[in-house]
């Protein structure tokens, strides 16, 4: 039987006789495998997980059409004759169902890409960000500015919001925030966004590559086909790096980040004021103030955490080259809430300051964490999916009161704080209690003096021991509750 051409369809062709295949029914893949069913392609759905979610995830779509096959070993093999695989994000090229398609010429895209290709001809355009860390808060402050512009803009792709939902939504927007990770760029074949960011590159996902490089690579796919902004991170050379390796639209511009003063071309911060030097007439001479730090402070009135600064610089500079005015920049940002388990406060307990960076799952985003607080009761441990943490302790050692370690690899942070930082003080917490956090908690008040910062910024994955980095967040700002509860 002869391969259907897939590079000729799109949102306006059906897909009759195109047989695809979609592994994992997760958020994306049951948005990916509805919207196939509706171009009238033959779906059928894999998933090793038989769970009640999945199960009626799985029944909505049979009744639409598509076969399933859920339960051990439904992904272990690609079914004879498909066309296309859509990989859910966390399938690493090697895995058995990836490299049999690869080997058979199959094409093999990611959810995001899907979306690109059944886009409408009207279609908004794509903003996208992506980075080791602060994906999300950008993407975020991005859709904030946008929607303060008066835009109809959506938050999509690895935020939540799978963006074939989006693309197939019949009312339509004017521009949508993409939020993209590595796996997903891998299979990028053809996305071109109008602009794009990469906010930083650290070792992270080194189980799922193997080679180091090719996490920054994939992630300077975003910057390819770009067509009016590559915003990179002037702190990180890695990030100009990918710009000038990207193939883009002729007159596409680089625009660089940066907390200290902005030179022509750039944005950043002069005094208390975020400015643009980047999309203003005189910009050799002159900036526009977009807004000022406290415009990002928190609800307690706080002082943003550099890390959150620099995101809302990227989030500004893209919004400014889709056209949008200071005024919406400083709105839009006014505006923004950082999301749960994202630096949030849970509570305050005899003058120490507990606070839930779950959200922190790899060693740069702890270290973002860390360096907003100068005296931390570090809370860590995990999934370290292969990194190293010596240069986040040699860097964050002075802060460090004390740490409390749990989950499978915490012996990775100790023996890099046995090495670089041996006078803190470690407790590990093993993992065969029911409720580990309250004894994580108990343990790290009892090191906690006030003024200090009781901080959970695992640097690792949470699957060991939790469903997720929300329910490792919530584990531990309930452990907390219970703390103070009890009066101690």
């Amino acid at each position: 039987m002869t391969r259907p051409d897939l590079a000729l369809l799109g949102r306006g062709d059906s897909w009759e006789g195109v047989r695809a295949v979609v592994a994992g029914l997760g958020v994306s893949g049951y948005a990916a495998a509805d919207a196939l069913v509706q171009m009238g392609a033959s779906v059928t759905i894999l998933d090793d997980a038989d769970s009640e979610t999945v199960r009626e995830r799985a029944q909505i779509l049979e009744v639409l059409g598509a076969q399933v096959r859920l339960g051990p070993g439904a992904t272990a093999s690609l079914p004879d004759g498909a066309d296309l695989l859509v990989p859910y994000p966390g399938l690493p090229p090697r895995t058995p169902i990836v490299a049999e398609a690869l080997a058979a010429d199959t094409a093999v895209w990611s959810e995001p890409e899907l979306g690109w290709r059944l886009r409408a001809d009207d279609a908004a355009p794509w903003i996208a960000v992506t980075g080791t860390n602060g994906k999300t808060t950008t993407t975020q402050m991005l859709d904030g500015i946008l929607r303060a512009g008066g835009l109809r803009s959506a938050a999509v792709g690895n935020i939540g919001v799978p963006v074939t939902e989006a693309v197939m939504d019949p009312t339509g927007f004017d521009v949508l925030a993409v939020e993209l990770s590595s796996f997903q760029l891998h299979f990028d074949a053809s996305i071109a966004c109008e602009s794009a960011a990469v906010l930083n590159v650290a070792p992270d996902h080194l189980d799922w590559y193997d080679d180091p490089q090719d996490y920054g690579r994939d992630k300077g796919r975003v910057y390819e086909r770009v067509e009016r902004a590559c915003v990179y991170n002037v702190a990180d050379p890695a990030t100009e790096a990918l710009v000038r390796e990207a193939d883009v639209v002729e007159g596409a511009r680089a625009i660089g980040f940066t907390l200290g003063i902005p030179g022509p071309g750039q944005v950043g911060v002069v005094e208390d004021a975020l400015a643009d030097r980047a999309f203003v007439a005189e910009r050799a001479t002159s900036a526009a103030e977009l807004a000022t730090t406290a415009d990002l402070a928190g609800p307690a009135g706080e002082p943003p955490a550099p890390h959150l600064v620099a995101n809302a610089l990227a989030a500004a500079a893209l919004a400014r080259a889709h056209g949008v005015e200071p005024r919406a920049v400083r709105d839009g940002l006014r505006a923004y809430r950082p999301g749960a388990h994202r630096i949030q406060q849970v509570d305050e307990v005899g003058g120490v300051a507990y606070v839930d960076d779950s959200k922190a799952t790899n060693p740069h985003a702890a270290l973002s964490s860390l360096g907003a607080y100068p005296s931390v009761v570090w809370v860590a441990g995990g999934l370290a999916k292969g990194t190293t943490f010596d240069d986040l302790v040699r860097t964050a050692r002075h802060r460090l009161r004390a740490a409390v370690l749990i989950g499978r690899d915490r012996a990775v942070i100790a023996d890099a704080l046995r090495r670089h930082a041996p006078d803190v003080p470690v407790v590990e917490v093993d993992s065969g209690h029911d409720d580990p956090m309250d004894r994580v908690v108990d343990a790290a008040a009892g090191f906690a003096q006030p003024g200090d910062t009781v901080l959970l910024a695992p640097g690792c994955a949470s699957m060991d021991q939790f469903s997720g980095y929300a329910a490792r967040g919530d584990a531990f700002a309930a452990a907390v509750a219970r703390y103070a509860a009890s009066g101690r």
